[in-house]
Order: C-alpha cells, then sequence, then structure tokens
C-alpha cells in the first residue's frame, strides 16, 4: 500500500499530544490581538490559551486569519517529494476560507506531483466535532485503510458527527453575526443561553435556548440523548475556560453512556474569538447531525 500522510488544521482543537501520537500534520492558523499576531500551535506556545480567555473575558477583542495556499505548498512539498499522498480534513468552508486555500493549493501541487494522490475534504466541521473526525479518521489510518477507503469512510462519517454547544456571553455571536443585537440584548437582560449546532452543511445554526447556565448543561446531554446513534465509544467535550461545566457535562454523558472514553480539551482562539469564554461544546456519533 502506498504511504500517505493525514493533514488537517489547528482548528481540530485537539490535544497536542494526541495529534502526535495520532501521526497528524497540522497547519496552525492564526490570530490576532492588540496588534499582536499569533500562531495557533496546539500546544499554545505563543500564548497560554487561559491568558488568551482572560483577554477576551476583560473586553479585548481577537480577530482571526485563514490558512492561505502556501502554507499548504510549503508544508506539504517535502512528503510530496518523498512519494507520499496526501489526505486534506479541513475546518469546514462555511466558516473559514480554510478549505478553498487547501483545495487551491492541491490544485498546484497535483500539476507538479501528476503521480501522486491529493485529496482534500470539507470536513463541514468546527473545534473539536473537527478533531473527533480526525481522530476517528486517523484511528482507520492506522488500522490500514488505504487512502481511498479512508475517503469513503470521511465522507460517510461526517453528517454523524454532532456538534452541540452553547456559550455564556451572547455578544460574541452577536458581532460575528449570528444574533441581531435586539435579541443580544433581550437574552443577556433574561439570562438566555443560546443552544446551537454545526449543520451538516457545516454552517453554526441556533436551534433552541435555555434560561441560565445549568439548564443550557442539561440542553447539550438532551440533544445527545435524543440523537445518539447507540454506544459512544468516543465523546469530545470542549470549553472555553469553564473546566468545572465541562466536568458537569461528562458526568451527565457518563451517567447515560458509561462506556463512553471522554475527552475534555480547551476550545482554542480562533474558534473562541468569536464565542468568548465560557463556550461548552459536546460531540459525538450521532444518527445524524
Amino acid at each position: 500500500m502506498k504511504k500517505y500522510i493525514l493533514v488537517t488544521d489547528s482548528v481540530t482543537d485537539l490535544p497536542d499530544s494526541l495529534a502526535k501520537e495520532l501521526d497528524l500534520v497540522v497547519l496552525p492558523l492564526k490570530y490576532h490581538i492588540d496588534n499582536k499576531d499569533y500562531t495557533n500551535y496546539l500546544d499554545y506556545r505563543m500564548q497560554d490559551i487561559n491568558e488568551f480567555y482572560n483577554e477576551i473575558k476583560g473586553g479585548k477583542q481577537a480577530t482571526t486569519s485563514q490558512l492561505v495556499p502556501e502554507d499548504y505548498i510549503s508544508t506539504l512539498t517535502p512528503y510530496l517529494e518523498q512519494g507520499n499522498d496526501v489526505l486534506i480534513i479541513s475546518f469546514s468552508s462555511k466558516l473559514s476560507g480554510t478549505f478553498n486555500s487547501a483545495r487551491l493549493a492541491s490544485i498546484e501541487l497535483q500539476d507538479k506531483y501528476p503521480n501522486n494522490k491529493i485529496i482534500v475534504i470539507d470536513s463541514k466541521s468546527a473545534s473539536l466535532g473537527e478533531g473527533f473526525l480526525v481522530t476517528l479518521a486517523a484511528n482507520e489510518k492506522k488500522k490500514g485503510k488505504t487512502i481511498d477507503e479512508l475517503v469513503s469512510f470521511v465522507n460517510e462519517t461526517i453528517p454523524r458527527v454532532a456538534h452541540w454547544f452553547t456559550v455564556d456571553d451572547i455578544s460574541h455571536l452577536r458581532r460575528g453575526g449570528r444574533i441581531s443585537g435586539v435579541a443580544s440584548v433581550v437574552a443577556k437582560a433574561l439570562n438566555i443561553k443560546p443552544i446551537l449546532h454545526c449543520s451538516v452543511d457545516g454552517e453554526l445554526v441556533s436551534r433552541n435556548k435555555a434560561i441560565s447556565r445549568n439548564r443550557a448543561i442539561k440542553a447539550l446531554f438532551d440533544k445527545m440523548v435524543e440523537t445518539h446513534d447507540g454506544n459512544q465509544e468516543m465523546v469530545y467535550i470542549g470549553h472555553g475556560a469553564d473546566l468545572e461545566a465541562a466536568n458537569e457535562l461528562k458526568t451527565l454523558v457518563l451517567s447515560k453512556f458509561p462506556e463512553a472514553k471522554v475527552t475534555i480539551n480547551t476550545i482554542g482562539p480562533v474558534v473562541g474569538a468569536h464565542t468568548g469564554q465560557g463556550v461548552l461544546a459536546l460531540f459525538f456519533i450521532a444518527k445524524n447531525r
């Protein structure tokens, strides 16, 4: 079987140690605060993730930058020269231009390396939802799937990776255009927490609301109970500097799915810039998203 590499980006929000264990090639996106530029490595070597959320909570605003074609070209060229094929699983095209950059890079690289396969998949996922999908893919690669077999597996799995999340401060969604200014004012006044998910097309969609943080946490769990697809071997929980809420959600998950291996990790700055401190997300295999 011809060798190939599995490539993704730092929006997966996977623990750095896990990304290394899975033998992933991870391209980091960038973000900006107070005219300072940071690279979002999974080990947060440029800025501690708690420091990032403290700045956001203190009122600073962060902006983010997508990957550009040259990022992919410079990273992948050495692997292609060694004879590897390449499978790229990218951040949702509905949320970033990163997928298109990967696509454009693949066209240029394919012309230069016509004997190598270079395949780009839109994960239609974000944060640890993308990380969940990539983890499943990497595990299947380790089992010996060919690149074509893995492409089929990933495309079949994408519609089943459920993303449910809530935020503690709705103003970040308002700035990003996800909700109106009026709705934001009302929600803050009444302590309403939105329940959102990433649709099968990879868009962020508001689905429900809960009054109070505790009810929002329970609502995420209820969505899992309602839509799950049988036994849950793997569950991911992401949080924005709120480990207590993540552990509370984990306890609920294990009460219903005691066999699940639950991984908790912080949601990184690229997604956190748009959701704010206190975001809480749940990722699992569902009948459909």
